[in-house]
């Protein structure tokens, strides 16, 4: 799952970026509220993580404007405001959650689960396809009520798939959706050597993930 981080203490946003990172997270990591925008019109996200006060648009302003866009993508405001009018007008702004600085790390992580743990218009808890079941809150997958073991790669090129099926996911979508480099950067053979083993450990799971030539992948029950 891709998460975007705006928070503008550099400090601060690398311990996110590196922590996500070691929780099985593709991250995206910005310095103000206008790039956050930016992203946002052009990524799928599967939460934010945003600081109230940043350059450029505040993030207040972030998610007034995303929310006026209809996103649903969850988010959660980092701020040193803990006054009840504070926590009010972000809440009522479109956040979903609200983190005082200081936190731990751990704090932030179990209340990013709890988000994506959250049914939405677009979102269901739990994704399936034939007898395989992804979660992406607590990063578990199983066919049937057993578990399958798989990397970070393959669990966010499953999940992908899952939330898009039964349609078409480009190749380069998948490249830019699950890798932090730029898609350009990510080879095509890279990209098939993890569908292969991707595709072997969902043997027998009822499911099977089709080529399409020239466009990309989909995953269909079998």
């Amino acid at each position: 799952m891709r998460i975007l981080i705006a928070e503008d203490d550099a400090g601060l946003r690398s311990v996110l970026e590196r922590g996500l990172r070691e929780n099985g997270y593709a991250v995206d990591a910005v310095a103000d509220g206008n790039l956050a925008l930016a992203y946002l019109r052009t990524y799928e996200y599967g939460a934010v993580v945003l600081d109230w006060r940043m350059p450029g648009a505040s993030g207040l302003e972030v998610v007034q404007q995303a929310r006026a866009r209809a996103l649903t993508t969850p988010i959660l405001m980092l701020t040193a405001r803990d006054t009840t009018s504070d926590r009010v007008s972000g809440l009522d702004a479109g956040a979903d959650d609200y983190l005082i600085k200081p936190f731990e790390f751990s704090e932030l992580l179990a209340r990013l689960r709890a988000l994506l743990r959250r049914p939405s218009e677009n979102r269901s808890p739990l994704l399936t396809c034939g007898d395989v079941s992804l979660d992406p809150a607590t990063h578990e997958a199983r066919i049937g009520s057993e578990p399958i073991v798989l990397t970070s790669t393959e669990f966010a090129i499953l999940e992908l798939l899952l939330r898009r099926a039964p349609t078409v996911v480009e190749r380069r979508t998948i490249a830019v959706q699950v890798w932090d480099e730029e898609a350009a950067a990510v080879g095509s053979n890279t990209i098939d050597v993890h569908l292969a083993r991707l595709r072997s450990k969902l043997s027998g799971g009822g499911t099977r993930i089709e080529t399409v030539r020239g466009v990309g992948y989909r995953i269909v029950p079998s």
